[in-house]
């Protein structure tokens, strides 16, 4: 982060604020586990085995192992409450500062302006304390995203709402953070548990696993060697904590729609909040594979600027928009993340996307599909890879049995790229590649016609340039008015207003 500055103007509020005493042992808890083991893990055998607690070839050294012990064990609390004492947070002059350290001091600050999401952690410890982690993301901030750890839910939930008030211009800035109610949200759709399971069950990797299973039972029979089922004990734990992973990731799984973005709320033991502003998102992507495709079933991932940091199932967590829901639920999201389709048929347009494919009979369902003539270089999906290009956001399609459909508002591209190899030369084809922020994301064109493609290039170019001329302002819910709908409307939320970060267009 930025180093402090000192900005002109009067603070919003300047206190300086601690977190819960409890914090530290909530962070280190497994330090202390550690110490307690180590010095009792023998003396906990000895009784479970009948004999006497302490080991009687110990004789005089029990008492300064003893003393060892708790030294160590004070050092520990002792560095606990130190830390604790000097970590602090302060809101004020439009950034957010965490002060922590008390031997190596470290300051991190964040503009309110730049922030994209933020999120309430609470891992299983510190739920049973009631306590929360608070974690935002600013537009630069890479890996370092601004984590503040803990406090009592309460207040995180009400430093959240102060944050992202200031941030987006609903309040005038001379509140202090108990004066700003949370913001009223209205719950548009859940997963339910039995969705989840199935989901796991019909995936990509269930078939990987019965095909492996089936190959190995073929191996171990042919060769009458049945030490191939004991190497495999490592694979089937590993492939036990994934599904054990998404499951916990993905349970108990709500969306909900407020004033300062969507609400998205998971988790089984850990439990995780996200408020993402749907200004904020930079690209979605909705995708669906054969057997879902059995069950109407849909997954969306966003790219959200400061998420892609992140890695592992953490990211994976916090970039999915819905891990498994029907088309009315994406329809839903899509109402949501891209209030303003620029099209007069939403629904017809993005159903194209989800399911069209260009007929063999000629035809048009509005999206450009890949030439006849290159229908060698993708016998089955060249019917179905395409673009569509709306007043708000340009659509691309792909995939004939694993479709996906991905999004990007014009203001969010941020640099395009022509590619073309030696037999999409000879066929007269031609990908384009958009650039956005980083994240699960990849928005791409294949096997479009060359000059098609050149000519998108150029138009979503001058689209880009003048999307972003109209973003005014960096407060990205400044003008919108909540107001609560039936769950199948959600509140309709106004087109973006924030000005893009460190444009690079074509």
């Amino acid at each position: 982060m930025s180093p402090e500055v000192s900005l002109p103007g009067k603070a919003v509020d300047g206190d300086w604020r601690r977190v819960h005493p409890a914090s530290p042992f909530v962070r280190g808890w497994v330090a202390l586990a550690a110490v307690l083991y180590f010095f009792g893990r023998d003396a906990f055998e000895r009784v479970l085995q009948g004999r006497d607690f302490l080991d009687p070839h110990l004789n005089g050294r029990v008492f300064w192992l003893l003393v060892g012990g708790g030294v160590l064990l004070l050092l520990a609390v002792g560095g606990f409450i130190l830390s604790w004492y000097f970590t602090r947070y302060q809101v004020a002059e439009g950034y957010v500062r965490v002060n922590t350290g008390w031997l190596f001091k470290q300051q991190r600050q964040a503009r309110l302006d730049r922030v994209q999401a933020i999120d309430i952690v609470q891992p299983l410890l510190a739920r049973i304390f009631g306590l929360a982690e608070l974690k935002f993301e600013v537009a630069d901030a890479g890996e370092s995203a601004v984590r503040l750890a803990y406090l009592p839910l309460a207040q995180a939930k009400q430093l959240r709402a102060a944050i992202l008030a200031r941030a987006a211009g609903v309040v005038t800035g001379q509140e202090t953070i108990e004066e700003i109610p949370e913001a009223p949200e209205q719950r548009v759709l859940s997963v339910p548990p039995s969705r989840l399971i199935g989901s796991l069950l019909l995936s990509e990797q269930t078939v990987g696993i019965l095909l492996a299973a089936a190959a190995s039972v073929a191996i171990s029979v042919y060769t009458e060697n049945n030490a191939i089922f004991f190497a495999l004990i490592p694979a089937i734990l590993g492939i036990g904590a994934a599904y054990w992973s998404s499951f916990n990731k993905g349970y108990n799984f709500t969306a909900a729609i407020s004033p300062d973005g969507i609400r998205l709320r998971y988790g089984l033991l850990d439990t995780q909040a996200q408020t993402v502003p749907p200004g904020r998102i930079q690209a979605l992507k909705i995708t669906q594979s054969p057997l879902w495709r059995l069950f109407g079933w849909y997954r969306m991932h966003v790219n959200v600027a400061g998420y892609g940091g992140t890695s592992g199932n953490e990211n994976a967590a916090r970039t999915t928009l819905l891990p498994v829901g029907l088309k009315s639920d994406v329809m839903v999201m899509l109402s949501l993340v891209l209030p303003d389709p620029g099209v007069d048929d939403p629904q017809g347009v993005f159903t194209a996307g989800l399911e069209g494919w260009a007929p063999v009979s000629g035809g048009n369902d509005g999206f450009t599909t890949t030439p006849r003539r290159a229908r060698l270089l993708a016998p089955l999906g060249w019917r179905r890879n395409g673009f569509l290009a709306t007043r708000t956001a340009l659509l691309l399609r792909s995939g004939r049995w694993w479709h996906a459909l991905v999004l990007v508002p014009h203001q969010r591209t941020q640099s395009m790229a022509l590619q073309q190899g030696p037999l999409a030369r000879r066929f007269g084809v031609t990908d384009l590649v958009l650039h956005t922020t980083a994240g699960p994301v990849a928005p791409r064109l294949y096997q479009a016609d060359v000059a098609q493609a050149v000519q998108l290039f150029d138009q979503q170019a001058a689209r880009a340039r003048e999307a972003r001329k109209r973003q005014t302002s960096e407060q990205w819910l400044a003008q919108v008015s909540f107001q609560p709908h039936a769950p199948t409307q959600p509140p309709a939320v106004e087109p973006n207003t924030t000005q893009q970060e460190d444009p690079h267009h074509g």
